[in-house]
């Protein structure tokens, strides 16, 4: 006879605030392009393995992964700022391994809109002296 299968038997994993989709636009907001791979335009997935410990709280990251020019540092630094709950389980401190891909995209340029505008004012009307302009020719034979 088999011995049925409770949740109590299994260990729960911790999970971010929000879901997957609060912790990617948590790191989205929080992503600082590093200025080597924006001058030599440098794009990729770094990939980070991290260990949660038992209080939710990131202890050790590792690149898997990387593609350099400063972009390894900067996934290890966004993924160090993370901050998990942890469901409780039974008495025992648990750490928990975890991997991330974090892309790097570079931004896209701003386009630069030049405006001109133009007003036309009125010509202004010339005030007429006392004699009238005339003009006269003579032709003499």
């Amino acid at each position: 006879m088999k011995r049925e299968v409770k949740e109590k038997h299994f260990l729960k994993k911790p999970e971010y605030p929000g879901g997957p989709r609060a912790m990617h636009k948590f790191l989205a907001d929080n992503q600082q392009y590093p200025d080597s791979a924006l001058k030599n335009r440098i794009e990729g997935t770094v990939t980070v393995r991290y260990t949660i410990d038992y209080l939710g709280k990131v202890i050790q990251t590792r690149v898997i992964a990387g593609i350099g020019h400063g972009c390894d540092e900067e996934a290890e630094r966004m993924v160090s700022l993370l901050k998990f709950e942890v469901p409780k389980t039974r008495k025992m401190k648990v750490q928990f391994q975890k991997t991330i891909h974090i892309h790097f995209k570079l931004p896209k340029k701003k386009e630069i809109s030049t405006s001109v505008s133009y007003t036309l004012k009125p010509a202004k009307e010339e005030k007429s002296s006392s004699k009238p302009k005339t003009y006269e020719y003579r032709i003499n034979w």
